[in-house]
């Protein structure tokens, strides 16, 4: 898989129900290699870290290959990669193909899958409609949050390349499905939360739902 463009975001200012509200969500490409850090990427603002940035979300992927759909959807919208607020645009990423837990090589640094995007507002304020929190969810690819496990540059034309695998592990797609589903199998639920990778936010999430 290749990184197609690679994105950061200055800090910024909206408004949110009458409040001012600080976000990174802004991404815009650039064309210099990206640091990945063990807790974010070097020169991108991550405002609010109980959601954003950390050891478990520390870089945000999302495939080029779902911008199609959106495009259709929301046509006045100024595109440019790093719309979703991620920092790299990968070809061909499918979340369906990509488990949690996978490590990949991108350039010289390392990094570990560790859970599904889950969206919120700031996600409905760039796009410029909430709505787009439900379509999000009911299309199913979410993008996907790794951890560093080893810091490094990513070039823009860079490649992510499997270094390993547990294939017993469960999909980012499955696991997304899990988060909103009303109904889901209980058996599968618990093998997701007991998966020593999962990002912990995500797994306390999960918790929470099971005991629902």
């Amino acid at each position: 898989m290749k990184i197609i463009s690679v994105n950061i975001g200055k800090k910024q200012t909206i408004t949110w129900r009458g409040k001012q509200v600080e976000t990174g969500i802004y991404k815009y490409p650039v064309e210099e290699p990206l640091h990945l850090g063990i807790t974010d990427v070097a020169g991108d603002a991550v405002v609010d870290r109980r959601y954003h940035g950390g050891v478990d979300k520390a870089c945000y992927l999302f495939s080029e290959s779902h911008y199609p759909y959106w495009k259709k959807l929301y046509p006045a919208l100024n595109w440019q990669w790093g719309m979703f607020g991620e920092n790299l645009t990968v070809e061909g990423m499918d979340e369906a193909n990509v488990l949690i837990g996978d490590i990949y090589k991108i350039g010289t640094a390392i990094v570990q899958v560790t859970q599904p995007r889950q969206p919120c507002f700031k996600l409905g304020v760039r796009f410029g409609s909430q709505k787009v929190l439900p379509e999000f969810i009911e299309h199913g690819h979410p993008g996907v949050y790794v951890r560093v496990l080893k810091e490094g540059k990513v070039p823009k034309g860079g490649q992510l390349l499997l270094e390993k695998r547990d294939s017993e592990s469960i999909s980012v797609k499955e696991v997304f499905n899990l988060l909103y589903a009303a109904d889901f199998p209980l058996q599968l639920l618990d093998k997701v939360i007991k998966i020593p990778s999962l990002a912990e936010s995500c797994r306390m999430d999960l918790i929470r739902k099971k005991a629902i």
